[in-house]
């Protein structure tokens, strides 16, 4: 038994710190080396890791982590009928796309689709992101219940950059606007060299499930490419929405 909590400790500290090398494994979980080398060869001969590319030194999850989370919460259904409306989008853009699902008070963004220009945002899949400071988390907040718009507010607001909005007031004035406009923007609000546009994907009662979204470096973003993907996330959204058999938004 304990040979498998050590497994499942070494797998949770991957998680969060790849790609992490045997040393730090064991220096924070206080664990003798050894043991940590047997848990990562038990967990990559089970699948759940590979060796990160760096000369083998180094440890990774693979994608069946993020795959069993899927199921376990239905968002492989979610995947399937996204991403083909997710390349068309990336085609249209040449930008990264992403897809992220709701999880308590944040974002998890699950899919995520690469531009081939040179200039970049890479976020790991599995990575959180603020309901209050990401395009993709106001998307979902501004489509939610106005408890749950609330419930949220009153949580403390962490500041990520200058830019970042941390007064409730404020903050609830832009959700109105997203609501009304159909889509989030994030300019620098989470990390400064990242921009976004999203919107918010609607269950069958109107209730939001996912967030689709274009990234782009924040010096690529002009007030045009802004328009445009405001208008082409909407577009994607309402198509992966009405797929997975989409209502009408709630009466607010």
């Amino acid at each position: 038994m304990q040979n498998v909590l050590n497994a499942l400790r070494v797998l949770d500290e991957v998680a969060a710190r790849q790609p992490v090398g045997v040393s730090e494994l064991a220096r924070t979980l206080e664990l003798p080396k050894s043991t940590v080398q047997r848990a990562l060869r038990t967990l990559a001969g089970a699948g759940w890791l590979r060796q990160a590319e760096d000369g083998g030194t180094r440890w990774a999850l693979t994608t069946k982590p993020l795959l069993m989370g899927r199921h376990a919460t239905g968002e492989l259904g979610l995947r399937d009928v996204a991403v083909p409306v997710m390349e068309e989008l990336r085609s249209q853009c040449d930008e990264t796309v992403h897809l992220a699902v709701p999880e308590g008070g944040k974002v998890v963004l699950i899919e995520r689709l690469e531009t081939s220009q040179p200039v970049r945002i890479i976020l790991p899949l599995g990575k959180d992101l603020p309901l209050h400071a990401s395009a993709n988390g106001k998307a979902v907040l501004a489509a939610c219940a106005p408890d749950t718009i609330e419930r949220r507010l009153a949580a403390e607001l962490t500041r990520f950059t200058g830019t970042t909005l941390t007064d409730p007031g404020a903050l609830r004035a832009e959700l109105a606007e997203i609501r009304a406009r159909g889509y989030a923007t994030n300019d620098g609000e989470w990390r400064e060299d990242v921009s976004a546009t999203a919107s918010a994907v609607l269950g069958p009662y109107g209730q939001p499930v996912a967030s689709v979204s274009i990234n782009v470096p924040s010096s690529r973003l002009t007030s045009e490419s802004r328009a445009e993907h405001a208008a082409l996330t909407r577009e994607a959204a309402a198509r992966i929405g009405a797929a997975l058999g989409g209502g009408p938004r709630p009466a607010r």
